[in-house]
């Protein structure tokens, strides 16, 4: 599933082709593409007809279009999800969802969906942040996001330091890719107990999020197969600067030990059994 920087990667693409332009007709190809939209699809597509696009914002994971309304699109990429740009008359995907076309008759934007996950909806009022993702933690990349809230909260908790990071009511955006790798920088376990972890490695670790985050976003995010691609329809490229997730049986390139893949929440954790060692009385995976 895209995470933080697959998001904002997207998020931005979107910001500099839609923002400013206004929705001509909008086209509902399959239903479930706005299943979260409970009056349904013809609503959906009547309540966007000649409104303006003023912004494309994020939350985690979570991107929303303000309106001139006052309401916003929301949109979530799910496992397959894809926002593409597209100029008029190119041949239709084969998993194109819905269409959004512009008074200008520049480029399309479509959402394409292979396995339907995902999902867009109207959010009455929610130009400013729809109540739907209120709920959602700010993202360590937010300006007003506080490490000192994020770290006392983090010690408060009563779980194993992984699970904390992937709980978007705590910090939003980090998914199993770059919970891996900023472990791996932080040389922590992640079974190690939050409430063990000192002060100053709570901040490392953050600081250690915060990075692998930023380079992500820096490459694109993270493409490991065609699924997850830019407005432009284009791979990212962190998956080069990866030193944990997905290497199992390679080198650290830190100590040169085998990377270890453990099972985790039906998915899978990538570590170095030398740099991470797991803490003594943790119960093996």
């Amino acid at each position: 599933m895209p995470e933080l920087p697959e998001v904002e990667t997207v998020r931005q693409g979107l910001a500099r082709w839609v923002t400013g332009r206004r929705i001509d007709v909008v086209e509902v190809r399959h239903p479930r593409a706005v299943r979260r939209h409970q009056p349904g699809g013809v609503h959906f597509a009547d309540v966007l007809a000649g409104r303006t696009v003023l912004d494309v914002r994020r939350r985690g994971k979570y991107l929303w279009l303000p309106l001139d309304s006052g309401d916003a699109v929301i949109g979530h990429l799910g496992m397959s999800g894809q926002l593409l740009l597209q100029p008029a008359g190119t041949p239709d995907e084969a998993h194109l969802r819905v269409r959004f076309r512009f008074t200008d008759d520049g480029p399309e934007l479509r959402f394409v969906d292979q396995r339907t996950f995902g999902g867009l909806s109207v959010s009455e009022g929610g130009a400013g942040l729809p109540a739907e993702i209120a709920h959602i933690a700010r993202d360590p990349m937010d300006p007003e996001f506080s490490d000192d809230e994020f770290v006392a909260a983090l010690r408060r908790r009563r779980t194993e330091v992984k699970r904390a990071l992937l709980d978007q009511t705590l910090i939003s955006g980090v998914g199993n890719i770059y919970a891996d790798e900023a472990l791996w920088r932080s040389g922590l376990h992640g079974v190690r107990p939050t409430d063990a972890l000192t002060g100053p490695a709570a901040r490392r670790l953050l600081g250690h999020v915060r990075d692998v985050l930023a380079e992500a976003i820096t490459a694109g995010g993270t493409s490991f197969d065609a699924l997850y691609v830019n407005v432009d329809g284009e791979s990212g490229y962190f998956d080069r600067s990866l030193n944990a997730y997905g290497r199992e049986g390679q080198p650290c390139h830190r100590c040169g030990a085998p990377i270890r893949r453990e099972a985790f929440m039906n998915r899978s954790s990538y570590s170095c059994p030398r740099c991470q060692p797991r803490p003594r009385g943790s119960l093996r995976g």
